[in-house]
């Protein structure tokens, strides 16, 4: 009987060595491949990046047209090159070719 229950005591033994010694080398190989699986993605992640086209640098807006002057504006602007004219301040030519800018002709 002492033997019997010496056999079953070195048994236990070596099977809870070997199932400790198992789980060690398992857990060393599960954080060896996580890593080298994480620098593969990595790599991976570089490299797809490196093919993606550039976003180009956005332009500036292109500037505001001048918005077309408003009816009242062309008429307060001809009413102003009359008072110019008749004061003498613009002669005939100079207040045509004003007229026709502010008539836009």
């Amino acid at each position: 009987m002492p033997g019997l229950i010496r056999g079953m005591a070195r048994t236990a033994v070596v099977a809870g060595t070997a199932t400790a010694v198992s789980g060690r080398v398992q857990r060393r190989q599960a954080e060896k491949y996580a890593s080298r699986d994480a620098q593969i993605y990595a790599e991976r992640e570089q490299a797809y990046e490196a093919q993606q086209p550039q976003p180009q640098q956005a332009s500036a807006p292109p500037p505001p047209q001048a918005a077309a002057p408003s009816q009242l504006d062309t008429i307060d602007a001809l009413k102003q090159l009359g008072e110019l004219h008749e004061q003498g301040i613009l002669t005939d030519e100079e207040f045509a070719a004003q007229k026709a800018k502010v008539l836009g002709s």
